[in-house]
């Protein structure tokens, strides 16, 4: 029966198991309430009750029985999790294309947090940091290498490897002529791949030290592309010297690209990309905890609650359950009584006569026959 069952199903019959287990547990609940009171005093003591939160006991059990049979039944029914996921559908894909300038001057030393970093690392930091954050098993990336021109090197890949590569200092600028950098001929390659994909679906990051922008020539993004996201690096105030002319993030130039494009800008010379930056342009979702959970982590939650619940109350009914102490003497006020031994059995208190058979007397000790 588990087998011809699928994990669409698998609420449904947790559900039906759940509320089976609940109406037995509540007939046994009814059953089991019947002979605690035929003995109740000796259960309980004279009073023959228990303390008053034990009343809602029986509820308690019931439910813990009914949460953990959702639980493990959920459990059994719904698929496992696979380390290579679910393929989605093609409405749930989502693009990320990288823009990535690997022009000469990338390779200067004054990015970082100390400006001992070159513009490259500081470019794959930023990325990677990207990349950590976003969903992967939804995401789809692709990276277009610019200098002089601009040169697809990976499209639609979920190979972590294979970023890794890529950002870890592959020499792609030997693939490109000598020449100024054409940071709009990366958005052109961009816009020529995301152009086939979904409305909305894709994200377009670009990195690069805005050594060199052209004033005019910036292409338009397709619908598909839902958002820019343009990263500076290197250091805006002190450049370097490359190429006959002074290198440096141009922040005036880099921040009015990203308003033409329609995006965000923002200067990662020192400070990695917000979080707020991403939800704001749907690479990281904007949802609440109990949007994210999925069945198998309620079952996993139910299962817990449940199963603990069970284990703890006999425990707490034993300990806290009755007022009554076996073998310790109480007045009607609750004060315990003289005469209650070590051992917990009572024994009466003394009277000053000789019991008999002591000395063949009945009489008070030290009175004449």
């Amino acid at each position: 029966m588990v087998t011809a069952l699928s994990s669409d199903d698998a609420p449904a019959v947790a559900a039906i198991v759940a509320a089976a287990v609940a109406l037995l547990w509540t007939m046994a609940e009814l059953l089991h309430a019947a002979r605690v009171r035929a003995i109740g005093q000796l259960a309980f003591g004279p009073c023959a009750k228990p303390q008053p939160w034990v009343r809602c006991v029986p509820l308690l059990r019931t439910l813990a029985a009914a949460a953990a049979a959702f639980g493990l039944t959920a459990l059994l029914l719904v698929e496992p999790i696979s380390h290579g996921g679910k393929a989605l559908g093609a409405d749930k894909i989502r693009h990320l294309l990288v823009v990535l300038d690997v022009s000469p001057s990338m390779r200067l030393v004054d990015a970082g947090p100390d400006g001992k970093q070159s513009r490259r690392a500081r470019a794959a930091t930023l990325v990677r940091s990207v990349l950590a954050r976003v969903p992967v098993d939804q995401y789809r990336v692709s990276v277009v290498a610019v200098a002089s021109g601009a040169l697809p090197v990976v499209e639609d890949t979920r190979d972590a490897d294979v970023l890794a590569n890529i950002l870890d200092d592959l020499p792609l600028s030997f693939a490109f002529p000598a020449g100024k950098t054409d940071l709009f001929a990366g958005l052109a390659a961009a816009a020529r791949i995301a152009r086939p994909w979904r409305p909305g679906s894709a994200t377009v990051l670009v990195v690069t030290d805005g050594d060199t922008v052209p004033a005019t020539g910036l292409p338009k993004m397709p619908e598909s592309v839902s958002g820019v996201l343009l990263v500076g690096v290197g250091d805006p105030a002190a450049g370097k010297f490359i190429d006959g002319h002074m290198s440096r993030q141009d922040v005036a130039t880099l921040r009015q690209v990203a308003l033409r494009a329609g995006g965000v800008y923002h200067d990662g010379n020192t400070k990695q990309v917000p979080t707020d930056a991403l939800t704001t342009l749907g690479m990281v979702p904007r949802e609440r905890l109990l949007d994210r959970l999925a069945l198998r982590d309620y079952a996993i939650l139910a299962t817990v609650v449940g199963t603990a619940l069970l284990a703890l109350l006999p425990l707490l009914l034993a300990l806290a359950g009755s007022r009554w102490r076996p073998g310790v003497r109480r007045s009607r006020s609750g004060a315990i009584l003289e005469g209650a031994g070590r051992t917990g059995m009572w024994s009466p208190p003394s009277t000053g006569r000789r019991p008999v058979g002591a000395g063949g007397s009945n009489l008070p000790l030290g009175g004449a026959r």
